[in-house]
């Protein structure tokens, strides 16, 4: 923030255009008052060059100085470029109500747009977060779900190392059983059908194991489909969720495009308004101006003509008595004329009125028309002050000539009434072409309505396409919640599966463990009954009638 007030900076050009310099070169400073500094219209065009090159001014107070009009209009055209400032004060600066206004819209446009930036920024940056939280939670989600697959695989590897270790065991066990069997097999004839049960058994346990081993393989393969499955989903959803981003952001950029078009058509609009309004404010004051000559002339020649008659009544009263009567009747034409034209200048002056309020919405059209009427005018005033000047003319002959030339006074009365006849025929000429404009310029009122009309009706379209854009965007955060459910869901489904197949494995170790414990009871049965007939065979060995033959050698 700079305050600068009552300091003079505007009485030395040089200085103040260097200080314009340094604002146009500056970046940082937002608020800048420059009150009562007597600053004209070369000022106000050196700050609007600055302000054209800058971009972080937001606020500037000018009140109180000499702008006048070329400063406002400088200042009005700068805020086209600019699109930074927010707030521009110009009381008692001597600028035109329509300049001021003009300054209202434009600044009213810059504040709009930077709502609108600042919204759109914000929803971006809200979007963007959401996104990321989502990637977090989708990124911990994988890996507790990683997490459990590696625990469950860890537990399935130990599970098949002890399962492989017991069947180790066991499968020595059997060997070290065949070469038993094998060595008493000639010996023991009575265990074969014994040994022949047993191996049958140790088979079907074999075929259970294989069985079960087969089970945990299936079981563990379907698990890795699904967890692949859900993988695949959760892709698919992530590349449609950045699709519809996608397609949200495009839509946006698009919706800029058409607000910065809309934006330049007003700009175009107003300034060719503006450019309408001055044309406007000159015709009317020539049109003033040449009302007031020619009031001034009529004067004048009303003067002369008392002065003649003056200096005709002392030579003949009676000529001068007709020829009084003549110019009392010519002076009440004259002013049924300069009513008429009164009348005329105000209908004028009203059309005109209408022709401003109208001039608003008007193009290129209604410049050509004006154009038009212009020269028509200067044409027909032309024409007038030709007529006046040789009626002037003839008066001036008529004072030097006016005992000799009563006759030729008579006739340039005639003539003069000729002329007024004429006149009043080019008056209605100009009444109809009056009434002319007035329609087209109806016919193009209606259009401009018709084209308002239709660009309130885009904008409604513009709107209505805004609001079904949230609708989608609301119904793309419904679609994530639902998403999260669906995950919670799926994650709670996954951790009761888990738990059910964490009890099936729990059962199937206590069904091991009840066929080992069978495994070593038979173990311990079979090796009671090799012992039996060991004892067996070693009493009848010895009891035998050999190992008394044996002895008795």
């Amino acid at each position: 923030s700079l305050i600068l007030e009552w300091n003079s900076l505007g009485v030395w050009e040089e200085g103040f255009s260097f200080f314009c310099q340094g604002l146009g070169a500056n970046n940082s400073l937002q608020r800048l008052d420059l009150r009562n500094n007597q600053i004209n219209h070369h000022g106000a065009g050196e700050l609007a060059m600055a302000l054209k090159r800058n971009a972080s001014l937001q606020e500037l107070d000018l009140r109180w100085n000499n702008i006048g009009l070329l400063g406002g209009r400088a200042l009005l055209n700068c805020l086209h470029s600019n699109k930074a400032l927010k707030r521009l004060e110009l009381a008692g600066n001597n600028v035109p109500s329509d300049i001021l206004k003009a300054v209202e819209q434009a600044l009213d446009h810059n504040q709009d747009r930077q709502t609108i930036l600042s919204e759109t920024q914000n929803r971006a940056c809200m979007l963007s977060k959401e996104i990321l939280n989502l990637k977090d939670e989708k990124t911990k989600q994988f890996l507790d779900l990683m997490d459990t697959i590696d625990k469950q695989r860890e537990e399935i590897a130990r599970s098949g190392r002890i399962s492989a270790g017991r069947v180790s065991q066991l499968q020595e066990a059997l060997k070290e059983q065949h070469s038993i069997m094998n060595s008493v097999k000639a010996k023991l004839q009575m265990t074969e059908a014994a040994l022949a049960l047993s191996e049958q058994k140790v088979h079907n346990l074999g075929e259970l194991l294989s069985a079960m081993k087969q089970e945990q393989a299936n079981m563990v393969e379907r698990h890795f489909a699904e967890l692949q499955q859900q993988k695949q989903e959760g892709a698919d959803r992530e590349g449609k969720l950045f699709r519809d981003l996608s397609a949200c952001s495009e839509k946006n950029l698009l919706l800029r495009n058409q607000v910065d078009e809309l934006e330049k058509k007003c700009k175009v609009q107003q300034d060719q308004l503006f450019q309408l309004k001055q044309d406007l404010t000159n015709t009317t004051a020539e049109l003033k101006l040449r009302a007031v000559q020619a009031e001034e002339r009529l004067e004048m020649e009303k003067r002369r003509l008392k002065q003649s008659l003056e200096d005709m009544e002392s030579l003949r009263l009676k000529e001068v008595d007709h020829m009084t009567q003549h110019m009392e009747a010519s002076e009440r034409s004259l002013q049924d004329r300069v009513q008429r034209l009164e009348a005329i200048r105000i209908a004028l002056e009203e059309e005109l009125s209408q022709v401003k309020a109208a001039a608003l919405t008007e193009r290129g059209h209604a410049e050509e028309e004006l154009i038009k009427v212009r020269n028509q005018a200067r044409l027909d005033e032309q024409q007038r002050l030709e007529h006046l000047q040789e009626k002037l003319r003839l008066m001036t002959e008529s004072r030097d000539e006016a005992q000799n030339c009563c006759l030729k006074q008579k006739q340039m009365v005639s003539e003069a009434q000729a002329k007024a006849s004429q006149l009043s025929l080019h008056a209605d000429g100009l009444r109809r072409r009056i009434e002319e404009l007035q329609q087209d310029l109806n016919s193009k009122e209606q259009e401009k309505v018709t084209e308002v009309n239709k660009v309130k009706v885009e904008l409604q379209e513009q709107i209505g396409h805004l609001q079904a854009e949230r609708t989608a965007q609301e119904g793309l955060r419904e679609k994530i919640a639902a998403l999260e459910r669906q995950l919670k869901v799926l994650s709670s489904n996954h951790r009761e599966a888990l738990l059910d197949k964490e009890g099936e494995i729990s059962v199937l170790l206590e069904k091991l463990r009840m066929k080992e414990a069978d495994i070593s009871r038979m173990r311990e049965e079979e090796a009671q009954r090799a012992n039996l007939l060991q004892n067996a065979i070693m009493a009848y060995v010895q009891g035998s009638p050999l190992r008394t033959h044996s002895s008795r050698k």
